[in-house]
């Protein structure tokens, strides 16, 4: 049993900068032969040194503790550690869970025992039956331990402790919860005394040639001792073809010979004169006299590294391959045998490679020698059941996700990801920045430098090359994230551009304060979140030598991610700027109970914290994609319609393949035309293989041209899958892309009839509207509308709260003007002033007109807002859809008749805000069992939802919103772009900077008959 002293009574380094015992990182594959996956007895201490208690819980590995107890729940921060101290000491309180479970093992001859722990998050003390095995820290990468002296036939007990807390806790001080537990799965696996130790594959691929290039590093255990007799061999199968490769043996050291003192006879020369001079000659390619030639190899092999004693190396050229890359994921099988001196086969191992060329030529980072557009994501490990405990099954489905939405890039942020998932993206076809487990943001500027920290950089940075230098959807190593920049940078990016050439580095802390500079630990310019015109001043500048690739921008909290269309803009057409990583893919809301109470900081009582500062997904915890996506989805689209509607109307339609490296025969392509009815019957077109780059004008089928000519809204090309995929069934659409065709004007009925409904106080009373329409020029704060940045810029407007302060109602014939002076809750006028009239049909027309006050810069909306009754259910518009979208946020929304039930209009971002709008709406038509709504006017933007601003702005989650049968419909002649958190705010165009509005619409009210 293991006693309370036992657990840290060690002289062990318990501030987890050294691990002990660890076997060294590798790339091998090994399956389980003893699965520990499952129910272990669990213990929560407050401390290492607190006693075990008698009373055990089971619990399932992997887990995080974090997720289920009580007295140490999730916790967020974005920068700030959550404790007071500072590196290297760490609190006294140091929540340590310990895990206990027994395996029955059969005797294992001579074989070795290794434990694989596949992730452990804080510092991990291991015990096999009571006896101290070894510990390791680096909590997003496995360790493995050699436990066969430790283990007995039979029953043995395993213990794994893990204390939250240690020294290098802090250089992972990233932007998500705070968790512990063991993360990823444990279990046990055998391996002969002499084994493959690692195995190192790069496939290479030459465009110019079209032709690939192997090697293979193929390491061992137990065979390093072995002289040039041993016998041992690699067996090496790749392409059809195997190859025999003999083990390096040991060389002897090399050494001068031993003098000599027997002067019995005369010595013979044993090397030539000057010998010696030959370590200088050749250092400084000079001639090498003749005397000396014979001896010069010799020499040579003497004072150079070799392949090492027990490794093998199997070199491959001129192979006929299909090229990898995101757009063309071709793998193929290597496979690897350890042969004994008798023949039979000691060991195997078996991986996937890709042949594949990165290279950087001057301002452009080239895949296989073409410039490459990287469409990239940034991804944590996060599942709102499990915390950081992430399945295969759940890998799956958000690469799936991304590829349907044509994300082609994945930064690991900020953290060596499963090894399970770079194999996945190497099959899907992802482009990655493997991340390195450092970030240190709290103490940013003090740990680069700190030489205490430095084995901690270099061993995090080194284990996760050795990990996953294979993968060939690997195509950077990032350094880590958010840690300034220091010496401890610039000596690991040294370490890993000598070991690894094939890759380039990757480190934004390296330019954030000077995009010209950081040359030692970049070799991209890789900034966060920068200013378009920065932009176009890197492009423009001679000083400008490395790749643009924004490792984060567009961040995407909660309804937000506006002017991602401006960055592409500029990346598709500035020389140098190739794309970058959204911030980020999915919200880390957590949900334990799993009954859709997602919570985020400060919900589990923890503090510090950033609150909903992780609700930053282009996607909900479930996967669904925000509309944020979706227009993603558009500007990553592999087809791009570049003709005009001239050239549409006169029967043509030029596309553009987006493609790096595929052609479209991989897409089936269809066209439907969009009416104010509804879309046409689309039509397939036949599929030219246009190549990767090109452009190619099509003619439009005779069909598609004739409906065309009926003045219709909008052409769409629809771009789907041609074959299943794992990803996606066939014909799964991918893709939209529009020709917006001329719109006509909306024409207002004339006033028929005098106005009947109107009070005396100038408000609209019918049986369908609960509230009449009125002003409105607030909507409940977006999570960028409440930015820092923003310095409350909207809230000193006072238009959140509009106070009617005098109403002039009169009737002039058939129109009944009203008049309603409004003050705003700083005492600034706002003048309303509505014309009424009444058409046909029982229709009802506003003029409106809005004067705001003087030295008003910038607003959120101005438009009507009005409430139906209960019994509404359905709605039906003309205008963009069919998600939401706003003014900065609408590129890839479509122009038709769109029909939705209204209680799926919202979007229920989880912090509730402004949600559900959408733009150029000419017709609105709200139906229900009581009635119809029909609305018209020249293009607003429209949102239909449940519940009112100030219902969104009292509640803090969406699912604490009251239920609603209530219609709640704001009709805007203009709405605010949604800007962007931390990156440029919304374009001036996208901005209400006007003091007056003008504009008209038409209500038509109906009540369902009796």
């Amino acid at each position: 049993m293991i006693g309370p002293m036992s657990i840290t009574g060690l002289p062990w380094d318990d501030s987890g900068f050294h691990a002990v015992g660890r076997l060294p990182m590798h790339s091998l594959r090994r399956p389980p032969e003893f699965e520990l996956d499952g129910e272990w007895q669990f213990q929560l201490l407050d401390t290492p040194t607190q006693p075990l208690g008698d009373r055990w819980r089971q619990v399932t590995v992997p887990e995080l503790w974090t997720m289920r107890e009580d007295c140490d729940p999730p916790h967020y921060t974005n920068v700030p550690m959550p404790y007071p101290e500072a590196p290297p000491r760490i609190p006294q309180r140091n929540p340590t869970g310990v895990y206990r479970r027994t395996i029955d093992l059969p005797s294992v001859g001579d074989r070795r025992v290794i434990l694989h722990v596949g992730a452990a998050e804080g510092l991990l003390r291991v015990f096999v039956n009571d006896q101290p095995i070894g510990t390791s820290t680096d909590s997003h990468l496995a360790a493995e331990f050699d436990v066969t002296q430790a283990c007995v036939p039979g029953v043995n007990t395993v213990v794994l402790v893990v204390s939250k807390w240690s020294s290098v806790t802090y250089l992972e001080d990233q932007d998500h919860w705070w968790q512990s537990g063991l993360s990823r799965s444990v279990y046990l696996y055998t391996v002969a005394p002499q084994h493959l130790s690692d195995l190192h594959v790069h496939g290479d691929y030459d465009p110019a040639t079209e032709r690939g290039a192997l090697r293979a590093v193929v390491s061992t255990a137990g065979l390093d001792q072995y002289d040039s007799e041993a016998g041992w061999t690699i067996e090496v199968s790749v392409l059809g073809s195997t190859e025999i490769v003999p083990v390096t043996p040991r060389r002897p050291a090399p050494a001068l010979p031993p003098p000599v003192d027997d002067r019995s006879a005369r010595a013979q020369p044993r090397f030539p004169e000057d010998a010696l001079e030959l370590m200088s000659l050749r250092a400084a390619d000079a001639t090498i006299p003749e005397r000396l030639a014979v001896f010069a190899p010799r020499f040579g092999q003497s004072l150079h590294a070799g392949p090492a004693a027990g490794t093998a190396v199997l070199e491959r050229d001129d192979l006929v391959v299909e090229a990898w890359s995101a757009e063309t994921p071709r793998r193929y099988e290597v496979e690897v045998r350890l042969l004994a001196p008798d023949g039979t086969v000691a060991d195997t191992a078996r991986t996937m490679t890709g042949f594949r060329r990165v290279v950087i030529q001057g301002r452009d980072l080239l895949v296989n020698g073409a410039r490459i557009l990287v469409q990239g994501v940034n991804r944590h490990d996060v599942h709102s059941r499990t915390g950081r405990v992430i399945g295969r099954d759940d890998m799956i489905a958000e690469l799936s996700v991304l590829k349907r939405c044509n994300v082609n890039a994945i930064r690991t942020a900020h953290y060596p990801n499963d090894p399970e998932f770079l194999s996945l993206c190497d099959e899907f076809g992802f482009y990655v920045v493997g991340e390195a487990d450092i970030e240190g943001h709290a103490f940013a500027s003090a740990l680069c430098e700190d030489p205490q920290y430095l084995p901690a950089f270099t061993e995090r940075v080194s284990r996760m090359v050795l990990r996953d230098r294979s993968h060939p959807c690997v195509i950077m190593w990032s350094l880590g994230n958010e840690t300034g920049y220091g010496a401890n940078h610039d000596a690991v990016a040294a370490w890993l551009r000598s070991y690894d050439p094939t890759r380039p580095v990757h480190y934004e802390g390296a330019i954030s304060m000077n995009w010209h500079g950081g040359h030692g630990a970049t070799d991209v310019l890789c900034p966060m979140y920068p200013a378009f015109d920065a932009v176009r001043a890197y492009a423009a500048d001679p000083r400008a030598d490395r790749p643009f690739i924004m490792c984060e921008y567009a961040y995407s909290q909660g309804n937000s991610t506006g002017s991602l269309a401006e960055y592409w803009r500029l990346i598709e057409t500035l020389p140098g700027v190739q794309g970058g990583f959204i911030w980020c893919f999915k919200d880390q809301a957590l949900d334990p109970a799993g009954d859709g109470t997602y919570r985020y900081g400060g919900d589990f009582g923890d503090g510090p914290n950033n609150g909903p500062a992780l609700l930053y997904g282009l996607v909900f915890p479930d996967n669904t994609p925000k509309p944020a996506l979706y227009e993603a989805r558009g500007l990553f689209s592999p087809v791009r319609i570049v003709s005009d509607a001239d050239q549409a109307l006169a029967g043509t339609l030029t596309l553009r393949n987006r493609h790096s490296f595929a052609d479209l025969s991989r897409y089936i392509l269809e066209l439907r035309v969009e009416t104010p009815d509804g879309p046409t019957q689309a039509t397939r077109l036949p599929v030219a293989p246009v190549a990767a780059g090109a452009e190619a004008t099509i003619d439009l089928p005779l069909a598609v041209r004739e409906l065309l000519a009926a003045h219709p809204l909008a052409l769409t090309l629809i771009v789907r899958t041609r074959h299943a995929t794992v990803w996606a069934a066939a014909e799964t659409a991918v893709a939209y892309e529009q020709v917006l065709l001329p719109r006509p004007l909306v024409t207002l009925p004339a006033a028929t009839a005098p106005v009947v409904g109107i009070d005396t106080d100038g408000v609209l009373r019918h049986p369908l509207l609960r509230r009449a329409p009125r002003l409105c020029l607030w909507r409940a704060l977006t999570d960028n509308d409440c930015a820092v940045k923003m310095d409350q810029r909207f809230a000193r407007t006072g238009f959140f709260r509009l106070t009617p302060k005098a109403v002039e109602v009169d009737r002039d014939g058939e129109a009944v003007t009203i008049r309603t002076h409004y003050l705003a809750a700083f005492g600034d006028d706002v003048l309303h002033t509505r014309t009424v009239r009444a058409g046909a049909d029982g229709d009802y027309v506003f003029s409106e007109h809005v004067r705001l006050p003087e030295g008003t810069s910038d607003g959120l909306r101005v438009g009507m807002e009005f409430e139906l009754v209960d019994g509404f259910t359905d709605a039906s518009w003309v205008g963009l859809g069919p998600w939401e979208n706003y003014p900065d946020r609408r590129t890839s929304a479509l122009l038709g008749r769109w029909h939705r039930a209204i209680d799926d209009l919202p979007v229920p971002y989880l912090r509730p805000q402004e949600n559900g709008g959408r733009g150029e709406v000419t017709e609105l038509v709200l139906s229900g069992s009581v009635g119809t709504i029909t609305t018209g006017h020249q293009p607003l933007h429209v949102t239909v939802g449940r519940h009112t601003v100030e219902q969104l702005e009292a509640a803090a989650h969406w699912w604490e919103l009251p239920r609603s049968d209530a219609t709640v419909v704001h009709l805007d002649i203009a709405h605010r772009g949604l800007g962007d958190i931390l990156g440029p705010d919304t374009l001036p165009e996208f901005r209400l900077t006007g003091t007056e509005y003008a504009w008209q619409w038409r209500l038509r009210p109906e009540q369902a008959a009796p």
